[in-house]
């Protein structure tokens, strides 16, 4: 679900600036995932999840970015009402739930 060993490539090119990185992701993130809604133009649909694809693979979110890859591409193709955006909020939900456990075991 989270890749950590990108988890820990970012720690050490970040160093002090990790925790804010983090911090700006989830918000990023969390409002991202918010907007996501079968209502919005194909066009849209794809760059936002594009975006969500992005952010995920800078941060080790490795499952939520590939689905976010798989949305993105039908959304280009066309078949945006295909995205299944339950899958891809409950993904989301349960890699940060992950995330968060998973850093506070790794700072302990």
């Amino acid at each position: 679900m989270i890749n950590w060993a990108q988890v820990d490539d970012l720690r050490s090119d970040m160093a002090d600036a990790f925790d804010e990185i983090v911090e700006v992701f989830l918000q990023e993130v969390d409002e991202g995932v918010g907007k996501l809604n079968g209502t919005k133009p194909v066009s849209t649909m794809a760059a936002d999840l594009h975006f969500l694809k992005g952010a995920a693979l800078n941060l080790g979110f490795a499952d939520f970015a590939a689905l976010c890859s798989v949305g993105e591409a039908s959304a280009n193709n066309g078949k945006s009402g295909q995205v299944d955006l339950d899958a891809l909020r409950a993904c989301y939900r349960e890699s940060r739930q992950e995330f968060i456990a998973g850093l506070k075991r790794r700072a302990a």
